[in-house]
């Protein structure tokens, strides 16, 4: 009798956990997860634990160092710890799996920021070649904004493996696509040109439910899921005829249910059959613990009429806008909040 997630895990479903800390990066690697990502939420919370004090403290006693500097090498050496545990992963699978996802500077996309596009996106493609160098199983992982868009096909040429994230709508995702092709065809060879497209799912709902209330109970609570498996299909369609020896995939992200109501599972139902699902770790515990079978569900559909409803009601450009908002914000702020932290920190250690 098979686990709920080893069921999910076998209808093709990747499960990446939304974490690196390290007690739960072992936990979910038992369970099945072959993968990882992180942001300064993350560090930030293990940086509250007191379990990082004393590398915290050796870092912050160098005095060539800034507290960002500090900040950076430490997550640079928890995302390593994460990626020496996915490594047999993707030595297995020929670098196909077992990646670990490292955010680049959230503070380029700061409202406060006074670079320009253009400047923004050279120093994305600056800060990706930087921390990707010398890293076998990290993927760098860049937001789907103007300055990110125009960054990927660069950092792509260059052999670094990208995972775009901050993606709410066809347009982001088709922008982010394109460009990192053309710049894998700079590349001398295809064979370990590796991309993932993190498609935003739960967030749309909330959007649906605060803008598109005349929705029927039929549609509402839908849209992300159809917005993510239009995406995927597209996904699958883009790459069918092009010569990648490794998977070019979509990355389902923000599976965790914002409404008490929903069952915990209910996105990670709805998209199981294909690509990836970074999870956060309590979903992934309230999957193990659901005593759910999981089936592929990744490409079908609700009924024509509810589509044609979703088509008609839900404006994707003020979705994007507003979600993109919203998100940039809950990009920045948690970047502003682990400097701080890492600043009280040394304060504390000193």
């Amino acid at each position: 009798m098979s686990t709920p997630i080893e069921s999910l895990i076998a209808t093709g479903t990747k499960l990446w956990l939304d974490s690196v800390e390290p007690q739960l990066v072992k936990q979910n690697r038992a369970l099945g997860a072959t993968g990882a990502t992180s942001n300064p939420i993350i560090i930030s919370g293990l940086i509250k634990t007191g379990d990082f004090d004393q590398p915290l403290a050796d870092l912050l006693a160098d005095p060539e160092l800034s507290v960002a500097d500090a900040a950076w090498r430490l997550t640079d050496q928890i995302v390593k710890d994460a990626q020496a545990e996915f490594l047999p992963v993707w030595k297995e699978t020929a670098g196909n799996d077992g990646w670990v996802s490292f955010e680049l500077d959230p503070l380029l996309e700061d409202a406060d920021c006074t670079l320009s596009t253009e400047q923004r996106a050279a120093r994305y493609i600056e800060l990706g070649k930087q921390w990707s160098a010398g890293c076998e199983n990290r993927m760098i992982k860049i937001p789907a904004t103007p300055a990110g868009l125009a960054a990927i096909e660069e950092l792509a040429a260059a052999g670094v493996t990208l995972n775009v994230t901050l993606i709410f709508s066809e347009r982001q995702y088709q922008e982010a696509r394109d460009a990192a092709w053309r710049g894998a065809q700079r590349r001398g060879s295809l064979d370990a040109f590796k991309s993932v497209y993190s498609i935003f799912v739960s967030r749309i709902d909330v959007y649906t439910e605060q803008h598109v209330a005349q929705l029927s109970d039929a549609a509402q609570g839908q849209v992300g899921t159809v917005n993510a498996k239009r995406l995927w299909s597209q996904n699958q369609e883009f790459w069918s005829d092009k010569a990648t020896k490794l998977d070019q995939e979509i990355v389902f992200a923000s599976t965790g249910t914002k409404k008490p109501e929903d069952p915990p599972w209910k996105y990670v139902a709805a998209l199981a059959g294909s690509d990836i699902q970074t999870n956060p770790p309590a979903t992934n515990e309230a999957v193990q613990e659901s005593g759910q079978s999981f089936t592929r569900q990744v490409d079908q559909l609700p009924p024509d009429e509810v589509l044609a409803e979703i088509d008609r009601e839900v404006d994707f450009e003020h979705l994007e806008r507003i979600l993109m908002e919203e998100g940039l914000k809950k990009f920045a702020d948690p970047q502003r909040a682990l400097l701080e932290l890492v600043e009280s920190r040394r304060a504390d250690l000193g």
